[in-house]
């Protein structure tokens, strides 16, 4: 297996790569080394398509972003917000930035390591096909680092595999003292809404 969450080493072999959602024709870049270079992988799609952009929005997060698709379309859909694009593979967050660029939004997408996002930031929303394959510890550390930085109100929208894990993931988040509701099932994959009220502080 691939390990995209990590930088890669080998050659990049670039390319495009087009997707449909939200009543729009998209074009992206990708690469070798990334989380589905090979183009929009079905989880991401279901969210997109079982989702509406935020309206309002000032401050978004798109966890995990990979190429940027979620940043991008985020920023194009909320031309008041910024949305922070974070991801551990630094190949995914140069293609992310190029991404930005050619859809013009490059000023309003902010590509970073996650070390590098100020730490008193707040979202508004976070939207994630979370990295399940970093293992149960990893992702959970991950979530409890990020979900805490929604702003009162504030909603993370998720899409996971059922087969992996989606259910216990679920359940696990209610245990943490958040409110998880399944809004949508479709093609093997959960996507759950996420609010802070009630969370753990």
């Amino acid at each position: 297996m691939s390990h995209y969450f990590q930088t890669p080493t080998g050659p990049e072999n670039r390319r495009t790569v087009r997707a449909r959602f939200w009543d729009t024709d998209w074009t992206f870049t990708t690469a070798d080394g990334v989380f589905s270079g090979g183009g929009l992988d079905l989880g991401t799609s279901v969210l997109l398509r079982e989702s509406v952009p935020p309206s309002g929005a000032r401050r978004l997060l798109d966890l995990g972003c990979g190429y940027g698709v979620l940043a991008v379309a985020l920023a194009t859909a909320c031309p008041d917000a910024v949305v922070d694009a974070v991801d551990t593979n630094e190949r995914a967050l140069a293609l992310c930035a190029t991404n930005a660029a050619a859809h013009q939004v490059a000023d309003r997408v902010v590509p970073a390591l996650p070390e590098q996002v100020d730490a008193g930031l707040r979202y508004d929303e976070i939207w994630s096909n979370p990295p399940i394959r970093i293992g149960k510890a990893a992702l959970h550390e991950l979530l409890l680092t990020w979900l805490p930085r929604l702003v009162p109100g504030g909603v993370a929208r998720l899409v996971v595999g059922r087969n992996l894990g989606a259910d216990s993931l679920q359940a696990w988040l209610i245990d943490s003292g958040y409110r998880c509701e399944r809004v949508a099932s479709a093609k093997g994959f959960r996507v759950f809404s996420v609010t802070a009220e009630g969370a753990a502080s």
